[in-house]
Parts: structure tokens; sequence; C-alpha cells
């Protein structure tokens, strides 16, 4: 797909500043909020979406991301039916009524622990998300289930955002 921002850590440190910080830092929930904009063929300005989303916390002014509500909030903002689903459970159907899909997940490495935001949707493939890893360098194959890519993955406290 054209214009899609597959890595944020590919956005140099200097451009698209997410609050105090760089996009590639915390940048990941304008950024799934941008794919999903363009999967669905509409035009996305990084600077407009930023100045959104660090607006919506605007004590935190994005410098510890993106809140897990804001992408459901921004797409019913502008007009978008949106459906959120928490019960993974329910995921995959969301996925399948849906043109696209905004998922939030918590993951953990040893000690670590962060969370992330990627775009995703169904094609002929499997589904296919967008920005997963830290190095992806195009869409990222998620298999036929999202539950089961979860799973596999260890991701935990999701959210999904279902757009139609």
């Amino acid at each position: 797909m054209k214009d899609l921002i597959y890595c944020q850590r590919s956005i140099p440190a200097d451009e698209l500043r997410y609050g105090f910080r760089t996009s590639a830092a915390t940048g990941c929930g304008w950024i799934a909020t941008y794919n999903a904009l363009r999967i669905l063929g509409k035009k996305a300005e990084p600077e407009a979406l930023i100045r959104y989303y660090e607006r919506q916390l605007p004590l935190l002014h994005g410098n510890t991301g993106t809140s897990f509500w804001g992408p459901a909030v921004f797409f019913r903002q502008h007009g978008f039916d949106t459906r959120v689903e928490i019960r993974r459970d329910r995921f995959d159907a969301l996925v399948e009524e849906s043109r696209v899909c905004v998922l939030f997940y918590y993951w953990r490495k040893d000690i670590k622990i962060g969370a992330h935001f990627v775009a995703l949707h169904k094609t002929d493939r499997g589904i296919v998300g967008y920005n997963t890893y830290k190095n992806s360098t195009g869409p990222d194959q998620y298999g036929e289930s999202l539950d089961g890519f979860l799973d596999r993955r260890g991701y935990f406290g999701c959210v999904l955002v279902g757009i139609r």
C-alpha cells in the first residue's frame, strides 16, 4: 500500500516530534491513525494528527504516547462508524466486519513492559498489520486469526477499534 509508515523508528529524530520526544519513541498512536486513514483512502497529515493527540492529554502533551481510547475518539469525532472491543475472543469477528482496525496492546520482554498501537486489516492473504515491530520494513502478516497472533506473541491488555 502506498504512503504507509511501516516502522516508526525510520522517522528521523528531528522530524515529526511528539511532545518533547521523537515519534520513534512514542508516536505509534498517531502512526496507527495515519495508516488506518491511508488504508481507508483518506488524506492524512502527520502534523495535524500529532497536534490532535497532543491536545487530547494536554498536560502530558504526547510525551507518554497516546491514550488507549484516543483512536476510537478520533475516528468517531471525524464521522466514522466505529466499534470498540476489549474481548479478544470477539476480535476476529470485528476484523471481518471492519474496513480497517486499530489495535492497542501491552507487551512484555523480560523485565521491560510497554504498549503499542498498530493499524491492521483483513486481506485475501489473511490479517495484515503495519508498524508492528521495531524492525518492520513492510506489511506484517498476522495469519488468519488476530486472537491467535496475539496469543502467540504474548500480547495482553488489548483493545481493538473497528472502523467500518
